[in-house]
């Protein structure tokens, strides 16, 4: 698993990657004056000599095409001509990862993955950047090395997890909910019950509804029900906390609460079926 440092994207590399399929001079000139405006820090004006502009509307459109080059383009090439077995590539912004048949090809590819970011001005995060042994044969492998259970990693929101189904024991990949992602949003649930306390309920209700609609439509994958409830538990909690501190009568009896949580708030679900599921296969 690899995370890139696009600080140092180089602004001569990146206008030659757009030349490439860029023909209209007009359109590359604009986006090296986008490049050489630099930014704005305590009311003065630095220029930039390398990486985009922090918070530019363009900075992550510019940072992806150069990842395009500098990353998919090179690992495309390299399944091909030096993979000695199953080679999985997924790459999202600066996040990606990589999975592998043998661990000599994951050290190889590391090592070429290096040189080839340091070519360009780029460096492998130090910190974020683990090979772990993760697949079919990981629980195996290491329980027989006495190694304990394999190690997990986070990719866009979720902890994935080597894991056995109960119904037939083969191997699946669990995802459950980044803890930290989730206290994180709860927070800022709490934060804003705050500032709407003294709306009508059935404002709050309609906000609060979006806010948990919007979690169980991104988070809602096949097993991950529990951190689904938790979240809506917990946000059902916050609300009735907010609701309590502005009665005259002090706190809102359970029973009512309980009503407008099955009112507003609505229940797990899962939105994102396995593939074959989604496809309508059966096997």
């Amino acid at each position: 698993m690899n995370r890139t440092r696009e600080h140092g994207i180089s602004h001569e590399w990146l206008v030659k990657f757009i030349e490439h399929r860029v023909a209209d001079r007009r359109v590359v000139r604009l986006i090296q004056k986008w490049l050489r405006a630099g930014v704005l820090e305590d009311g003065k004006r630095i220029r930039t000599e390398e990486g985009t502009p922090q918070g530019g509307s363009a900075s992550p459109l510019l940072a992806n095409v150069y990842l395009h080059y500098v990353f998919d383009l090179w690992a495309q090439a390299w399944r091909k001509k030096r993979a000695h077995g199953d080679l999985i590539v997924v790459r999202f912004a600066d996040d990606i990862v990589v999975g592998f048949h043998s661990k000599a090809d994951a050290d190889q590819f590391r090592a070429e993955l290096t040189e080839r970011m340091r070519k360009f001005n780029l460096e492998l995060h130090p910190e974020k950047t683990r090979l772990l042994e993760f697949g079919p044969y990981a629980i195996d492998s290491r329980e027989w090395r006495g190694e304990g259970k394999p190690e997990t990693f986070n990719f866009l929101g979720f902890t994935h997890i080597c894991a056995k189904k109960r119904s037939n024991g083969r191997f699946t990949v669990l995802r459950q909910t980044i803890r930290k992602r989730l206290q994180t949003k709860l927070n800022e649930v709490k934060a804003e019950l705050q500032r709407r306390m003294h709306e009508p309920i059935p404002d709050q209700g309609k906000w609060l509804q979006a806010v948990v609609r919007g979690h169980i439509r991104y988070y809602g994958v096949p097993m991950n029900n529990s951190a689904l409830a938790l979240f809506r538990f917990q946000v059902g909690r916050l609300w009735h906390r907010a609701l309590s501190r502005r009665s005259q009568n002090g706190r809102v009896l359970w029973a009512r609460m309980r009503r407008l949580i099955n009112r507003w708030l609505p229940l797990p679900s899962v939105c994102h079926p396995y593939p074959l599921r989604r496809m309508g296969v059966l096997t």
